[in-house]
């Protein structure tokens, strides 16, 4: 009699465990979750609430969604599944070279011409802009998504 309930739990755990992967239809959820942290503090290797560096907040962004990609910002940039600046959509990442000849900066697009990013030590997270001639628009290599990505680009948790 013992082993009934046990058996029922074992069978709804492997149940849990091999629930489908989760579907994005759009980036909206993970603009949301990178909106929801600005003003927290910058802090260099930060992926959590106490504070964040850009690919921490792209990171964790992701995370909520249920979507596991690389840690740092050259990683995510070779591992998105590329996108044109035209084809731009909320919640792809934007990638910049700011101080290194490859890339070293990410923010989270959040639709018209403005992205969220931790900037640096001293300063939060917080909008950034990509109108025509801005220092973002500048330093801006490429862009690429997760959360439309064919199998293998991106991960659920």
């Amino acid at each position: 009699m013992r082993a009934a309930p046990v058996l029922a739990a074992a069978l709804l755990l492997a149940g849990c465990l091999s629930a489908p992967a989760p579907r994005h239809e759009d980036g909206a959820p993970i603009v949301q979750a990178a909106v929801a942290l600005i003003g927290t503090p910058y802090r260099f290797g930060g992926a959590d609430a106490a504070g964040f560096d850009c690919s921490g907040l792209a990171l964790y962004a992701h995370e909520r969604q249920g979507l596991s990609i690389p840690r740092t910002a050259a990683a995510q940039q070779r591992a998105a599944q590329p996108v044109s600046a035209q084809r731009l959509a909320p919640g792809d990442l934007v990638f910049f070279s700011l101080h290194a000849r490859g890339v070293d900066h990410v923010g989270v697009y959040a639709g018209g011409g403005r992205f969220v990013h931790a900037p640096r030590a001293g300063m939060a997270v917080a909008y950034g802009e990509l109108r025509a001639g801005s220092y973002y628009a500048r330093h801006l290599v490429s862009a690429g998504r997760f959360w439309q990505s064919p199998p293998g680009l991106a991960s659920p948790r």
